[in-house]
């Protein structure tokens, strides 16, 4: 349920009606002044935090667009999509950090209880290391990509993650965990979220795709995963021809995408706080330009290895 109308939207609300003016017309008032409400706090997400802010810096929750709201943290990104049967949350940040995400969510009036399912971006701890305690929390089911389960399920690297031996476990995820395919539509909570399985910076990598609709029309909403080439020290794509293959795929399937608006798991990877000083995250990025500056970085990568030879 949305937040109590505020004095001023019922003020508003009460002189339409004694003016004579009918129900619709109200209530597109109220919605505006609801719309200005959640800009305002969107705005402020743009000025409290900072480009590539610390991972458990918390902010205040806010509105994104429609039924999707951002109740992350300065510098990692979680999503809560509320649909007519429940919420689906989309990943919980460090395990210190999920615990201001959970404060978020029932800031925004939802019951850890109504959230139906956890989904996650990729299998490092800055992004999915509070899934166990979310789980916990809410008794919902978890997914993620299929090459991200068994890291899920077990808190440990996968060796062959370009990342592998840089993170400390995660807490191991004991509830129900499944995997989506990709291109599978996932129907939870009312909500119809389709899978989209971009590989690269991770082997379990995915991407999220909906609709979200509001007075001004229906948009719909990437959440595209890093797609950087980070890797260990000693690690060498060049040396993984295949994994680099699945990396290329990855990319070209996120690149085609209905991308109305584009988010990431750190915000400011698609200029999400630029775009939230404006009052909006309409605009900037595009899953296509996403896509090439993410080929540009790989091929980048690739060349400073051949040179370094």
């Amino acid at each position: 349920m949305e937040r109590v109308l505020s004095v001023k939207a019922f003020g508003a609300l009460a002189a339409l009606a004694l003016c004579g003016c009918n129900v619709a017309s109200a209530s597109q008032a109220v919605a505006k002044i609801e719309d200005a409400q959640h800009s305002d706090a969107m705005v402020r997400f743009g000025k409290v935090c900072e480009d590539w802010d610390d991972w458990d810096k918390p902010t205040e929750p806010f509105k994104i667009h429609g039924n999707t709201w951002y109740v992350g943290t300065c510098g990692i990104a979680a999503l809560l999509i509320r649909g007519p049967e429940g919420a689906v949350l989309i990943d919980t940040g460090t395990a210190k950090g999920s615990e201001a995400i959970a404060a978020n969510i029932e800031k925004i009036g939802v019951r850890l209880s109504d959230v139906k399912a956890i989904l996650g971006s990729h299998e490092h701890f800055d992004h999915v290391g509070g899934l166990a305690r979310m789980q916990a929390l809410t008794g919902a089911p978890v997914v993620v990509g299929a090459g991200a389960v068994e890291v899920i399920r077990t808190g440990k690297d996968d060796p062959r993650d370009p990342q592998a031996g840089l993170h400390d476990p995660m807490a191991p995820v004991t509830g129900p965990l499944t995997a989506a395919a990709d291109g599978e539509v996932l129907t939870i909570a009312g909500l119809e979220i389709t899978a989209v399985a971009t590989p690269g910076h991770t082997i379990g990598a995915m991407s999220w795709q909906w609709e979200s609709c509001d007075t001004s029309g229906c948009r719909m909403i990437v959440y595209a995963d890093s797609l950087s080439p980070v890797s260990a020290d000693a690690y060498r794509f060049t040396d993984h021809p295949d994994y680099v293959a699945m990396f290329r795929k990855g990319i070209a399937r996120l690149r085609p995408l209905e991308c109305g608006m584009l988010l990431t798991p750190h915000p400011s990877a698609s200029d999400m706080l630029a775009r939230a000083r404006t009052g909006t995250m309409e605009g900037g990025i595009s899953c296509a330009d996403y896509a090439d500056s993410k080929t540009k970085a790989l091929d980048a990568r690739l060349a400073k290895e051949a040179a370094s030879k």
